[in-house]
């Protein structure tokens, strides 16, 4: 699929720089004209994304957290969020409602509130190598826009 314009970040896994993420994503969704419940979804989307490398991929290190953001031809922001760190050693049991490893501050919904804000959701990692998150949201024109 033809990518119409693409953005590409690299920061630390600080807890900071989780709002900068979902703020700079954001941002560049903003072409697409989505509605404020669609750029709501895709933010709550990055954030959890983002957070799982900061509490789970670097739980004792400060890492680099990379995303990629795509726009596709047929009005779709294609969103990956990728990190060197620790890996899922087994992404069926982590996509498991209410399971985590990040303690009992942790809900366990990171990956069941990215599959529910997003249109497709896929998680790929190795243990020790790191994770890497695809998400993909269509965003519908509106108005006399096509």
């Amino acid at each position: 699929m033809k990518c119409e314009n693409q953005m590409n970040l690299e920061f630390p896994s600080k807890s900071v720089n989780e709002a900068f993420a979902r703020s700079a994503v954001a941002c560049f969704a903003a072409q697409l004209d989505p509605t404020l419940e669609e750029l709501g979804d895709i933010k709550t989307a990055v954030s959890e994304a983002v957070t799982n490398c900061i509490v789970h991929g670097y739980p004792d290190t400060i890492g680099m957290i990379a995303v990629r953001c795509r726009i596709l031809e047929d009005n779709t922001l294609d969103i990956v969020v990728k990190d060197k760190g620790r890996g899922i050693a087994d992404i069926a049991q982590a996509r498991t409602p209410m399971f985590t490893t990040g303690g009992e501050e942790r809900s366990g919904m990171g990956f069941t509130i990215m599959e529910s804000f997003m249109h497709a959701l896929k998680v790929t990692s190795r243990p020790g190598r790191g994770t890497t998150v695809h998400m993909k949201r269509r965003i519908m024109k509106r108005g006399g826009k096509g």
